[in-house]
């Protein structure tokens, strides 16, 4: 169980499906209402196979294995009405994508790529998501109160095989200055005078809904005519939530603006301190001048630093337009909420460039996308390298204190997993009875049907 994450995080990657070899499907396993199809297995380990991942000669048996884990967690958030909005779905749909988008070169590229509009990967892929949430939330339940102390960890790592002493991968820490260019005055008056165009249209008759789907750059919600679902105060911009608490239903809002863009909404529906929303966004976009004034921006920032007038720290304070810049522009890690970075963990249009650079090292401009969707610019310092080692209790301690955290969760995991099969129907194809699983999964199997 210990890789469950990854497998989670991966089963979203799209299947570099080949196109001649055809799966005839059949069910390989049940778990509560859930069913494992044949395909499911296949695509899995195409998709991991895909990422460098080797599989032995029981790889189906141990994918099973975590997918078998993966829907018990799920038929168990689902009888305990555990709950994850559609924005935050949506939110993992819009990151995932932005990740593979960059992986791959552009949007245009990817939906080539696999022949299918982004709509429609986000289609396909968001009933999967909903229900790895839904399980990552079951198991963060699971282990929640789970904890361990000093003296665990020494104990953890003094127990360890000295021919099984773990390796830590090389990594980075990061610092960045980033400058998001305005948007000219003139820009966001333009779209502005668009969306009031659109609801002066809206209000002699026409359709929000049509009006939406054809010129909405909310992704998310345009294909469904702007609709958003029912959302509680606290869960929107607080300049949307503000306007849409006080519209009546059927009304259509003035232009508002928030951190994504400028927005025009009909309250569809209240119940109590619920809402059910339509919008259409427009993003005013930055001119190609303001983006290469911010460039240029950088260069100089730069200079400054490498002539001394500054440091890198004191000039992410006097210039960044990020968060990070009252930490000195230290870069978090999104995966881990730590400093460090491995390789794979970098955007890599950055990592080609950071990847080249001595500890000190400062790139030129770099472009960067930030959540809202906007183009920027940053420069990027590598603060440390740490070369891939042997983990040691001192230099380590962090690392080999979470692996001490993940095996102790994962007792407790396997724990409560023994106290569910006997509550749980649990169907596996024979083919798979023999598997040596980590769960004796087969084993329930054949004591339900006696």
């Amino acid at each position: 169980m210990a890789v469950v994450v990854s497998f989670l995080f991966m089963a979203f990657v799209p299947a570099l499906m080949s196109q001649e070899r055809v799966i005839i499907d059949q069910v390989v396993a049940v778990v509560g209402n859930s069913a494992i199809l044949k395909s499911d297995l296949f695509n899995q380990q195409r998709q991991l196979e895909s990422q460098g991942v080797t599989f032995g000669s029981d790889a189906q048996c141990g994918l099973l294995d975590e997918m078998l884990y993966q829907k018990l967690l799920f038929n168990q958030a689902v009888i305990d009405s555990v709950e994850v909005s559609d924005q935050q779905v949506e939110q993992i749909l819009e990151r995932r994508l932005r990740f593979f988008i960059q992986q791959i070169g552009s949007r245009e590229q990817l939906e080539a790529y696999y022949g299918k509009s982004i709509d429609e990967l986000k289609d396909e892929f968001r009933p999967m998501v909903r229900e790895q949430e839904l399980s990552q939330i079951m198991e963060s339940t699971i282990t929640r109160n789970v904890r361990v102390t000093p003296s665990e960890v020494r104990r953890f790592f003094q127990n360890t095989p000295s021919d099984s002493i773990p390796m830590v991968e090389s990594e980075m820490e990061l610092a960045q200055i980033v400058i998001q260019p305005a948007i000219e005055p003139e820009e966001k008056q333009e779209t502005r005078n668009r969306l009031n165009e659109f609801r002066e249209r809206i209000l002699k008759g026409e359709s929000f809904s049509t009006l939406a789907i054809l010129y909405s750059e909310d992704p998310g919600s345009a294909r469904r005519g702007g609709e958003l679902g029912f959302y509680g105060r606290g869960e929107l911009y607080p300049e949307f939530e503000a306007t849409a608490f006080g519209l009546r239903p059927g009304e259509v809002s003035e232009v508002i603006e928030t951190q994504a863009g400028l927005h025009i909404m009909q309250l569809i529906e209240r119940r109590g301190e619920q809402i059910n929303v339509r919008h259409i966004l427009v993003q005013p976009k930055v001119s190609p001048q303001q983006l290469n004034a911010a460039r240029n921006k950088l260069d100089s920032i730069r200079n400054l630093i490498l002539d001394e007038e500054l440091t890198f720290a004191q000039a992410a304070i006097k210039f960044s337009d990020d968060p990070g810049r009252i930490n000195e522009g230290i870069m978090v890690n999104p995966y881990t909420n730590t400093t460090r970075f491995k390789n794979d963990e970098i955007e890599p249009n950055l990592f080609f460039v950071v990847d080249k650079l001595e500890v000190g090292g400062i790139s030129g401009p770099v472009p960067k996308m930030t959540e809202e969707g906007q183009q920027a610019f940053r420069i990027v310092k590598v603060r440390n390298r740490i070369e891939a080692h042997e983990a040691t209790l001192e230099g380590d301690y962090d690392f080999v204190q979470q692996l001490a955290l993940n095996k102790k969760k994962m007792k407790t995991v396997q724990d409560w997993i023994r106290t569910r099969l006997g509550n749980t129907y649990i169907h596996i194809n024979d083919d798979f009875l023999n598997c040596n699983f980590s769960i004796p999964w087969n084993q329930q199997v054949v004591s339900h049907n006696k």
